[in-house]
Parts: C-alpha cells; sequence; structure tokens
C-alpha cells in the first residue's frame, strides 16, 4: 500500500487563518473538497480523505456550493442496490 506524506513549512502552517486545533483537519477537508470538485478523487474517496460520514461531506459540498457528479456507472451502482432491497 502506497502512502503519501505532505509535509508544510512551519511558517506557511503559522500564516494559516484556521485555530490551532484546527488546521490539520481543515486541510484535510479543503484538500478532499478541491480534489472531489476537479474529479480527481470519487466522494467515496474524498469523503474518507476528509474523515466524515457521507451525510456530513454532502451538507460540506453544498455549503461550499460544489456540484456532485453522479455518472451512469454510479446509477446502476444505486439501482442493483434498490433492486436487491426489494
Amino acid at each position: 500500500m502506497s502512502k503519501l506524506t505532505l509535509e508544510i513549512s512551519e511558517p506557511l502552517t503559522e500564516a494559516l487563518r484556521i485555530p490551532p486545533d484546527e488546521k490539520l483537519s481543515r486541510v484535510r477537508t479543503e484538500l478532499a473538497v478541491r480534489l472531489y470538485q476537479k474529479g480527481l478523487l470519487s466522494f467515496g474517496k474524498a469523503r474518507e480523505l476528509a474523515q466524515m460520514s457521507k451525510w456530513e461531506f454532502h451538507w460540506l459540498l453544498g455549503k461550499e456550493e460544489v456540484e456532485r457528479s453522479y455518472d451512469l456507472e454510479e446509477l446502476a451502482t444505486d439501482l442493483n442496490t434498490l433492486e436487491s432491497l426489494s
């Protein structure tokens, strides 16, 4: 399994206009939203990066006015799930 570590210098970290105890989670969330918005991460992987539930991440995307992408593969998966429940 590959792991990516991002190091942010202390001057940059201090320059963030975020309370110290919120910096890590906020950077993770911002990164997750932008990667999802640009189509570089799926919804599920982006919310995993943000460490949020499905509903929390949906709420955040709405707050950030980020359009959700929903392709034919996701539709097929959802239809299969609905079919299996009936």
